[in-house]
């Protein structure tokens, strides 16, 4: 890897019209296991999660404040079986406070195409996923952003193009830079707009900015991307094992905050009229009616025990076959079904997404043979990402100008202290009313111990995943690695990094704006012409 996501990010921030500086800071957390990515496949698919956090923050002058314009939250997801990965796009927002034009679209291409090009792409996988849920929302990672007037959301029809159009830009430009490479490489799209007809969604997404049309003339696939055999898909099947049970679990992947997931949840744990399946029941021990074997078994008792009844004990019946109906739900029939969801009707109009990049190469690579735990250099603890996201989503607000450039200072000195192993205690904000916990009068004020307990990381609105009727709890084997420490050099090579713009401002505004938000069309009103008297 030649170059590190903090600098192909502020690289493409140098095309942006206008002067102004910018000031970016890329945080990606150390691989860790995740076993819930497929929790109803069967073997288990292990998998290796990383967060990915980019905070932007813009100053129009030398001497103005820094404000916070652009947030991006992500996943990267390594299945090292399939030698894939999965890039998932958690959450995009914006304050309102750029100025003109916003650096959002070009931060989220620079930051799909630096995991889609295979010469940058930072994990040890040919094959690549890049998967999203668009839903319209007047905020996602900024609060109270929503009460800015400047700040103007794309409305749903015009959230599903942006992503259209900000996906083909990524398919066209990794077509342009695979010419004259060795190594082939598979480019496919996908998307679903729950409840529409391919006709109905092409037609839904054509006149969302006429002056530039959505597809540029590249192949999109109306549908999702698990009937195809072109580009491997994440999880390993069971394809040379015709007797196999076919399991839904295997195709689906589980997000946080995804409506995908919740629906598999209820498909695996309800199980036809009778309910939700319960776990298989222990095999009962086996009890010897002859003396003798009283004898041994007390005996064995007696010192450090019989490691074949021990196993006995503790076996549980194996079962192979997919939970609840996951074995009697098809992929197409899993879509149909997604269209009568609550997330897809509520009347609003949402859409998934998809780009598969495959690259076939016949060269060994040398990232394979190292372990897809080990960190790499500018990498942070996955606890550091947490506390910055919770501090941005519960401890800053960014309703006016004021609070966000607060918050702003906030923000960027917790994320330096914390590298530097300087503890941050965020100096008081006013903040706009917001709904607290009763609390008893009578009993003593919270300690600063209960109120970080309530802070412990942003709210979300998904219940608990569950697994065989239990919640699902991390896998807490040990890892071989120690946990990245950061530092003040760390910070200044990796995370943080800023750079000054100074480019021409194009004639033709809407052409070069094409991510300012317009949710009604343009209206032309017409004068009315009054008839004239006839003078008698």
């Amino acid at each position: 890897m030649s170059i590190n996501l903090r600098d192909a990010l502020l690289k493409s921030l140098t095309t942006l019209p206008g002067i102004r500086e910018f000031h970016l800071h890329a945080l990606v957390s150390s691989p860790r296991k995740h076993l819930a990515l497929f929790p109803f496949s069967k073997p288990k698919c292990r998998s290796y999660l990383q967060d990915i956090l980019i905070l932007v923050s813009e100053q129009s002058t030398p001497d103005s404040p820094r404000i916070l314009v652009t947030a991006i939250e992500a996943c990267v997801y390594n299945v090292p079986s399939t030698s894939c990965a999965i890039l998932y796009i958690s959450k995009v927002d914006s304050t309102g406070q750029c100025t003109s034009p916003s650096p959002t679209p070009t931060l989220v291409r620079a930051l799909l195409l630096y995991y889609a090009d295979r010469n940058t792409r930072p994990v040890a996988a040919d094959h690549l996923w890049i998967q999203l849920f668009a839903r319209a929302q007047s905020q996602y990672l900024f609060p109270n952003s929503a009460d800015f007037p400047g700040k103007r959301p794309l409305g749903d029809v015009q959230l599903c193009g942006w992503w259209k159009r900000v996906f083909t830009d990524v398919a066209l430009e990794l077509e342009l830079r695979s010419k004259g490479s060795v190594a082939p490489l598979a480019i496919r799209l996908f998307y679903v707009l729950p409840g529409y007809s391919d006709i109905e969604a092409e037609h839904s997404l054509k006149p969302v900015n006429p002056a530039r049309p959505v597809t540029h003339n590249y192949q999109w696939t109306y549908g999702h991307p698990y009937s195809q055999i072109e580009i491997p898909l994440p999880c390993p099947g069971n394809d040379n094992d015709a007797d196999a049970p076919r399991n839904l679990g295997q195709f689906i992947p589980s997000f946080d905050d995804d409506p995908k997931s919740r629906f598999m949840d209820e498909i695996a744990y309800t199980a036809g009229p009778v309910g939700i399946k319960s776990p298989p029941r222990k095999r009962a021990r086996a009890i010897s009616s002859t003396s003798h074997g009283e004898d041994h078994r007390a005996v064995s008792n007696d010192g450090d025990g019989d490691d074949e009844d021990d196993k006995r004990d503790t076996h549980i019946e194996k079962d192979d076959r997919p939970l609840g109906e996951l074995g009697k739900v098809s992929v197409n029939e899993f879509w149909e079904r997604m269209s009568f969801r609550q997330e897809c009707v509520a009347g609003a109009v949402t859409g998934f997404f998809a780009l598969g990049v495959a690259c076939f190469r016949n060269d060994i690579d040398e990232r394979s043979a190292v372990s897809p735990l080990a960190p790499q250099p500018g990498q942070v603890s996955s606890k550091m990402n947490k506390r910055v996201i919770t501090s941005l989503m519960t401890g800053v607000e960014f309703s006016t100008r004021e609070r966000a450039i607060r918050a702003t200072e906030l923000i960027e000195g917790t994320i330096r202290g914390l590298c530097e192993g300087i503890s941050v205690v965020p100096a008081p904000v006013i903040h706009a009313p917001r709904p607290r916990p009763p609390t008893n009068s009578s009993g003593p004020n919270p300690t600063t111990t209960e109120q970080d307990a309530s802070l412990l990381g942003p709210p979300r609105t998904p219940p608990p995943r569950m697994a065989n009727g239990k919640r699902m709890v991390p896998d807490v084997s040990p890892n071989p690695f120690p946990e990245p420490e950061t530092s003040l050099e760390t910070y200044q090579s990796f995370i943080y990094g800023s750079v000054c713009i100074s480019n021409p401002i194009p004639q033709n505004k809407d052409a070069s704006n094409e991510n300012k938000a317009t949710s009604t069309p343009p209206v032309t009103i017409l004068t009315v012409r009054r008839k004239k008297k006839r003078q008698e």
